[in-house]
């Protein structure tokens, strides 16, 4: 039989205990399965005996990801004959280098990754944690943000999200667990406007509002800034890729927010160049994307200065 395996990431505080405790709760969820529990940080809630039998649950304490080798989760699982495993990861580990050195016994399956992030603090973390971070939600399936209110800038968290793990799904609470459906941020600038003049500030909201809702920019004209990334794409004559980068951790970890953008004189621009575009935006299916994208239709380009901050940002 196989044994499923939920891991749930997030930093301390975060919500990870609250999260597991309701969904141990719900009625739908568990049936009286034997759950194993590995707790790998402990945070002011905890799981008591009344919670633990109540929901046929064992708990493990583990103090270093060290210790989840393939040997002592075998134990725990020749112990405690678990139904089903759950994980409570340490804010503070790294998940990517658990992953790629994961050696669950042969009938664990890990079938989904879960993650909690305080609203409140989220830009606090970013700015100063924020390869830690990304690293708690870069694989996760699903991604919780609680604690919302009003002054949460929905526009703000879900690009940044976007930007490390585009497959994301994002769920909104507020203080008391209410799931809610966050007020839209205003864009700053007009997407009803034929023609879009995007400012070097704005161009990862564009971006990501574009790859999100693609069919509001079809046939609209664009004027932007940014960098000729390629001027050879597999298989296609007369284009190349114009963007910039957005910051994952560092400096030396980034991630190309790009556009393929058809031009005649494409053989002529020089790669790391850069350019202010104005191009016609059509709305193509993209077989590695497996959907609809914003595509460039270039009218003319000129270059330009690089910009002081090269780097994207979604505030």
């Amino acid at each position: 039989m196989t044994v499923p395996v939920y891991l749930f990431t997030g930093f301390l505080e975060s919500g990870k205990t609250s999260l597991i405790k309701d969904t141990l709760l719900d009625e739908g969820f568990n049936t009286g399965e034997k759950t194993l529990l590995f707790v790998c940080e402990e945070g002011v809630e905890s799981y008591d005996e009344e919670f633990q039998k109540k929901t046929n649950t064992s708990i493990v304490i583990v103090e270093a990801k060290e210790d989840l080798t393939y040997e002592f989760m075998k134990k725990c699982d020749s112990m405690i004959e678990p139904e089903r495993v759950m994980i409570e990861f340490n804010g503070m580990w790294n998940v990517t280098e658990f992953l790629d050195t994961l050696d669950f016994p042969f009938d664990w399956l890990l079938v989904q990754i879960l993650s909690t992030v305080d609203a409140s603090s989220f830009e606090l973390y970013l700015s100063n944690m924020r390869s830690i971070m990304n690293s708690q939600l870069q694989h996760s399936e699903t991604i919780i943000f609680n604690r919302c209110d009003e002054n949460t800038k929905k526009l703000y968290l879900r690009n940044n999200i976007k930007a490390v793990n585009k497959g994301a799904q994002l769920i909104y609470e507020t203080k008391d667990g209410q799931i809610v459906d966050l007020k839209e941020d205003e864009l700053p600038f007009d997407k009803q406007a034929k023609e879009l003049v995007i400012s070097d500030d704005d161009y990862g909201l564009w971006y990501m509002d574009a790859m999100e809702h693609p069919e509001d920019y079809d046939d609209k004209e664009i004027t932007m800034k940014g960098k000729v990334i390629s001027t050879h794409v597999d298989g296609m004559q007369n284009v190349f890729v114009f963007g910039r980068y957005a910051m994952v951790c560092c400096a030396d970890d980034t991630s190309l927010i790009g556009l393929l953008c058809h031009f005649e004189q494409a053989s002529k621009l020089l790669p790391k160049e850069w350019i202010e575009m104005n191009a016609v935006i059509k709305v193509e299916f993209d077989d590695e994307y497996n959907g609809y994208v914003p595509v460039m239709y270039v009218k003319r380009v000129k270059t330009t200065e690089p910009l002081e901050d090269e780097y994207v940002y979604f505030t």
